[in-house]
């Protein structure tokens, strides 16, 4: 049976996501945001990937640039455990469960991962937020210039298409419903963002601090 001391242990930073049901009271948030995971999410943030992921490696393969891809597998890693994980994740409330450091992230679109940081309750700096993009787009991009040095211009434009694809769905799909509400990408309501951050004095603190106001 949990214990209060459970519940602050697995969540020092009191952030509703990760009180027990019982506590959401009235709160209609979870109609409008991601306050919790649902496989289904994680299927289309992943599957949507697959589309330039697989066209990409394959047209890579076929194309004589095998090699190159334990170079692309390195990114990954870098990218997820260390960028990504810095400039982005650590700023989403699903990073903030058992303390954000020392353990896995249990979320709809990285689950799993190691949180190598810990958890920072401020929104996402400037600098963090071009960081990111750039991050973004060696992850997609890699590839393109190797499709083309090996002439596999049908797996490009899979590629390409896939790409397409899967931000189509994330700014459809995730973007408008993400808890990571300071990301570049994210197209939150400002109003939902603001009932959010009343329900949860820790992020509510970061945020004013670095000048952002409620409406």
């Amino acid at each position: 049976m949990d214990t209060d001391t459970d519940h602050i242990e697995k969540n020092p930073h009191n952030i509703c996501i990760w009180k027990p049901k019982e506590e959401c009271g009235d709160c209609s948030l979870c109609n409008e945001i991601h306050c919790e995971m649902h496989r289904s999410d994680t299927l289309m943030f992943g599957g949507s990937a697959m589309l330039f992921f697989i066209p990409a490696i394959g047209g890579m393969i076929l194309g004589g640039m095998g090699l190159w891809l334990i170079g692309y597998f390195v990114y990954w890693l870098v990218f997820f455990e260390l960028w990504e994980n810095r400039v982005l994740c650590s700023h989403c409330p699903f990073y903030a469960e058992d303390g954000g450091q020392g353990h896995t992230l249990h979320c709809y679109a990285n689950y799993g991962l190691y949180k190598t940081w810990p958890y920072n309750p401020k929104p996402m700096s400037r600098s963090h937020q071009i960081q990111f993009i750039i991050a973004l787009i060696i992850f997609a991009g890699y590839p393109i210039p190797f499709l083309v040095l090996g002439n596999q211009l049908l797996f490009l434009g899979f590629t390409i298409i896939g790409i397409g694809t899967w931000m189509t769905v994330l700014k459809l799909k995730i973007c408008p419903r993400c808890l990571n509400f300071s990301c570049p990408l994210n197209s939150v309501p400002k109003e939902i963002v603001d009932a959010f951050l009343r329900r949860n004095p820790v992020m509510r603190e970061a945020w004013e601090e670095c000048g952002y106001e409620l409406g």
